[in-house]
């Protein structure tokens, strides 16, 4: 290690553990951990959180953050700063920003990183959280995010674009997705489109009217839907049975088995039309060769090239959506081919190992420059 470890705080605000952002802390973590650096992670109360790091020999401390300007959080968090003599304070959300500012003001003032994985706008108000000198580096993850932040008056040099990283030894063609697909009743002959997250801006209702588009002509394909808390999975299914689809769509909940879901698909699609960075879903797809279709927003057509390592539509367009799954499902050939090329690419420039290489060097820039 090039000048000795370092004493880092991952402050995640929610107690989930199955989201992509909760999943990409998680890595991160783990990761730098892996590389001899004291790491904490510090979550609401949690079972899962508190079982996962105690199972991988990561320090785990619960705080409850039920709001951001909560007191109590933000002394037992300074408590924890001091205590530990942290360095970098990694918030993931804007709450453990909140927090952490609030800390400050008790008395702990570690270096705080903000992460940025969605690209909804900033107002005036909230813009401060990101200006503040207290705030000493915002990681973007991809460069449509950096340039909406600077659009709404934050300065580019305090933006580090560090892409979300995929776990390559977990996801990779070798994934096998029989037994997923045993466990959905699918048969050999059966064309299986995935899609995996389902809040309103992912745009599962655009690929429910795709899926009506592309029924009637491929009678084989079938659509499922992964990562649907109980009340969504009725809503997908009632909104199926509306538009005459039926048993053509499948819904299940959070899985823990994603390599294997998306080595079980076909075509892995996602429908969002805003809120996102890079979907996660679309990078372990092609992590895992599988051929995948999304949609132009923003930093989407980073990772996915139309036409080379994937197929690109606008959003809330079905019959775009329509066709491009169409294309996919009807040249195989073509389709595995953009697969290989996105594998290359996530190789490249979307791995874990790149994103732990420039965390690690963001973070050991920001300590020197403190010295």
């Amino acid at each position: 290690m090039r000048d000795g470890p370092l004493r880092i705080l991952e402050i995640y605000p929610k107690g989930d553990f199955f989201t992509g952002a909760a999943m990409q802390l998680w890595d991160l973590a783990r990761g730098l951990a892996a590389r001899g650096h004291d790491v904490t992670v510090v979550t609401p109360p949690s079972e899962t959180w508190s079982a996962r790091c105690r199972e991988a020999g990561l320090a785990h401390v619960a705080i409850p953050m039920r709001r951001p300007y909560d007191p109590r959080a933000a002394w037992r968090l300074a408590q924890l700063i001091r205590r530990e003599r942290i360095q970098i304070v990694h918030a993931h959300k804007g709450r453990a920003r909140t927090l952490t500012l609030l800390a400050g003001l008790m008395g702990a003032r570690p270096l705080l990183v903000l992460n940025r994985g969605v690209s909804f706008r900033i107002g005036r108000l909230r813009r401060v959280g990101y200006t503040t000198r207290r705030v000493h580096a915002v990681v973007a993850v991809c460069r449509s995010i950096k340039d909406g932040l600077v659009a709404s008056g934050v300065p580019a040099e305090k933006i580090e674009v560090i892409y979300s990283g995929t776990d390559l030894e977990r996801f990779h063609p070798g994934a096998d997705g029989v037994a997923v697909r045993r466990e959905l009743g699918l048969r050999a002959e059966h064309a299986l489109i995935t899609q995996i997250g389902v809040r309103s801006w992912r745009g599962w209702r655009d690929l429910l009217e795709a899926m009506t588009r592309v029924a009637p002509r491929l009678d084989h394909a079938r659509l499922l839907f992964v990562g649907a808390p109980p009340p969504r999975v009725a809503e997908i299914v009632d909104e199926a049975r509306t538009r005459g689809l039926g048993e053509r769509v499948l819904v299940l909940g959070h899985r823990d088995d994603v390599p294997q879901i998306l080595a079980a698909a076909d075509v892995v699609v996602d429908a969002s039309y805003a809120g996102l960075g890079i979907t996660g879903s679309i990078r372990e797809a092609l992590a895992c060769e599988r051929p995948v279709v999304a949609t132009s927003v923003e930093g989407m057509p980073e990772l996915v090239l139309d036409g080379e390592t994937g197929l690109l539509v606008p959003p809330r367009t079905p019959d775009a959506l329509a066709e491009a799954l169409v294309q996919m499902l009807g040249d195989p050939t073509a389709a595995q081919a953009m697969a290989r090329a996105g594998r290359k690419r996530v190789e490249a420039h979307f791995s874990l190992r790149a994103k732990l290489d420039a965390t690690e060097t963001l973070y050991r820039r920001l300590v020197a420059g403190a010295a």
